[in-house]
């Protein structure tokens, strides 16, 4: 029997601004990945959206990023290893904190945005966010792009991972996901998504906007949460597996 994590990346509201209907979305997903402050996020956002999870039993994450809050953390920045090693600890060890006060276990961290494609394809950046992982927890399992530098990193060092894969995105014929400045990149019609989705859980591929077949492997699968519409498409996406015989349950550890 196909098996399969649904993921979304939610708290992503800062101050009086809100991004995306993250009590909508949440039902629907079986793991959260929390922004930690530094792309969106803050102090107060974390709280009440680890409660949120931790009621209806979904698995919390850490969802760390770049430091660029104008950006949402989606601009690409020149950071060292060792810049980008402090911005993880730092972010998922305060998430930690919020998981720690509510009594409820940290189980994944995800990074966001342009630190995830960009440790996508660089091994020295992955390298250094998988170590910063593992020292804050090595039982923690990393969320990665299938098949990317960032999950052979770390596989390298024996962190638990789980290769993930978009149900709203669309992908390059070398497995990265298309920009999101380019034409296409967003996947806007459910019933595309849920091809999509379905043909990576089953047939372990995707296509790609160059009319290739991408093989993936199909671990936990995402959708964006500030995306609109993202509550409906999550319903959709998960009562389509359903049908399917597919389980959707949080990566075990």
């Amino acid at each position: 029997m196909h098996e399969i994590d649904f993921n979304s990346d939610l708290g992503e509201g800062f101050g009086l601004y809100s991004a995306g209907d993250d009590l909508a979305v949440l039902p629907h997903i079986t793991s959260a990945n929390i922004a930690c402050g530094f792309h969106a996020g803050d102090a107060r956002t974390m709280r009440t959206t680890v409660a949120r999870a931790a009621e209806l039993g979904v698995a919390i994450g850490a969802h760390p990023g770049l430091p660029d809050l104008q950006g949402f953390g989606r601009r690409n920045m020149r950071i060292s290893p060792d810049e980008a090693y402090e911005f993880v600890l730092y972010q998922v060890g305060a998430l930690k904190g919020f998981t720690l006060a509510a009594g409820v276990p940290l189980r994944h961290v995800k990074a966001h945005g342009a630190l995830y494609n960009m440790a996508a394809t660089d091994g020295l950046l992955a390298k250094a966010i998988c170590q910063a992982v593992k020292d804050i927890d090595p039982a923690l399992v990393l969320f990665g792009l299938a098949n990317s530098a960032l999950t052979t990193a770390a596989q390298a060092i024996g962190l638990p991972v789980a290769h993930e894969v978009f149900a709203d995105r669309t992908y390059q014929q070398d497995g990265t996901l298309t920009p999101r400045q380019q034409p296409g990149a967003m996947i806007t019609d459910v019933n595309q998504a849920i091809e999509q989705v379905l043909c990576m859980v089953r047939e372990n591929y995707t296509p790609s906007q160059q009319g290739t077949r991408v093989p993936v492997q199909a671990d936990t699968l995402c959708i964006h949460g500030d995306q609109p519409g993202a509550a409906d498409f999550a319903r959709a996406i998960r009562e389509a597996l359903q049908r399917e015989g597919v389980a959707v349950r949080s990566p075990q550890r």
